[in-house]
């Protein structure tokens, strides 16, 4: 769907002056930087407000059609919705796993049931959703799941355990792959994948609290769970091929979102005052050479990762490698987070050992819980080390790693 000049520039303004009258003031609570800190009831029930906000006004799942409770319009149209969000600097979207990975993978993979089922509710936020993947024994090994899913008469029984779960104790639904035939020929022809109710008999979840003190993680427990028949996606026996194509658009190289986004990046403006404050031999950071020039080479870094993500969607500038972008960005982005906030707690000096609440804590904690929770993101969607090893293989073609 193409989208007129006019059009873009009339929609834009439009975005610009609803966020600028209905972004909420400070709730005098601390908000979530991502979507993987909503450890609290009040921080749950503000974003899930916001986002029916948003969504209600046509600002969210504009690209998304219609008929399935999306605005019909063009990707362009909620890219300008998004800059909008940004500029604003509206609270982040909740529902991080229906919106991103879940929603766009039921577009493309779903029935026409699970579509009318499920989309509305994603982008609402009255159906919140989480993602089944990681096991306690099998750490980054995702195709040796273990939790069972046997069929019976109508649906399947779910036996077993998953961790890391973000916002599991307030989800609807869950994306869960589970072993469904344990005597396949390989580990991953005996997984499926499905859009699993977490609301039924048998399923639990215990909070866990992360380094910050905070929460936002949970492990969920199935005992006898039975899901009916129709929560699969994609087929019998086909849930490697399908939590591949997840990971897709949760590591940025599938499009598909429903728009917006879920966590805050680091300010550099933010870093760059830091450092025309902080002391080091009676002159700023700004005056010492080596902080400089690593200053530098962030802002160029956060630069050039934007580039890059327009650059991406241009075939005619990625013909060489089509997907080395794509597949680049999330372990480009989550890292350089994590250097950045690392980064400005160097400047900080003995002032980054002060946390959130602590009276002599720099913008009241701010870049010590953002440097801690950055490593979050690393892991999550497969580690840096994981994404590495994809980029060898895929991108340059170097032989697979043992």
């Amino acid at each position: 769907m193409t989208t007129s000049p006019k059009e873009l520039a009339e929609f834009a303004a439009d975005a610009d002056a609803w966020f600028s009258e209905n972004v909420p003031d400070d709730p005098g609570f601390l908000l979530p930087l991502t979507f993987m800190e909503v450890g609290e009831d009040r921080q749950f029930d503000f974003l899930r407000d916001w986002q029916r906000k948003v969504y209600e006004a046509g600002y969210l799942g504009a690209a998304w059609p219609a008929e399935y409770g999306g605005g019909g319009l063009s990707d362009a149209l909620q890219k300008v919705a998004t800059k909008a969000m940004k500029a604003h600097r509206a609270p982040i979207l909740l529902n991080a796993i229906g919106l991103n990975w879940a929603g766009p993978l039921i577009l493309d993979t779903g029935t026409e049931a699970q579509k009318r089922a499920y989309l509305k509710g994603i982008l609402s936020a009255e159906d919140i959703w989480c993602q089944g993947f990681s096991e306690p024994e099998n750490g980054s090994d995702l195709g040796n799941a273990q939790l069972k899913a046997e069929r019976d008469d109508d649906g399947f029984v779910l036996n077993g355990s998953k961790i890391w779960t973000t916002q599991g104790n307030y989800a609807k639904y869950m994306i869960l792959l589970a072993r469904t035939n344990p005597d396949a020929e390989t580990k991953y022809a005996g997984l499926s994948f499905f859009l699993a109710p977490m609301t039924v008999p048998g399923i639990s979840t215990r909070k866990l609290q992360k380094l910050t003190g905070e929460y936002g993680f949970t492990q969920t427990f199935f005992e006898d769970a039975r899901i009916p028949a129709d929560s699969l996606i994609g087929g019998e026996g086909n849930g490697w091929k399908v939590a591949m194509r997840t990971l897709e658009y949760e590591r940025g190289a599938r499009g598909g979102q429903a728009g917006g986004y879920v966590s805050v990046a680091p300010d550099m403006m933010g870093v760059i005052d830091i450092a025309r404050q902080a002391k080091r031999d009676g002159k700023t950071a700004m005056d010492d050479p080596v902080l400089q020039d690593r200053l530098i080479g962030h802002i160029m870094d956060m630069h050039a990762l934007s580039l890059s993500n327009d650059r991406k969607r241009l075939p005619a500038l990625t013909s060489d490698h089509p997907m080395s972008l794509p597949t680049m960005s999330k372990l480009e982005f989550t890292e350089l987070f994590r250097e950045i906030s690392e980064f400005a707690l160097t400047l900080l000096g003995s002032k980054s050992a002060y946390y959130i609440d602590e009276p002599n804590a720099a913008d009241g904690g701010w870049w010590a819980r953002s440097y801690l929770n950055a490593f979050s993101a690393t892991i999550g969607g497969g580690t840096s080390q994981i994404q590495r090893n994809i980029i060898g293989e895929h991108v340059l073609g170097l032989p697979k790693t043992r």
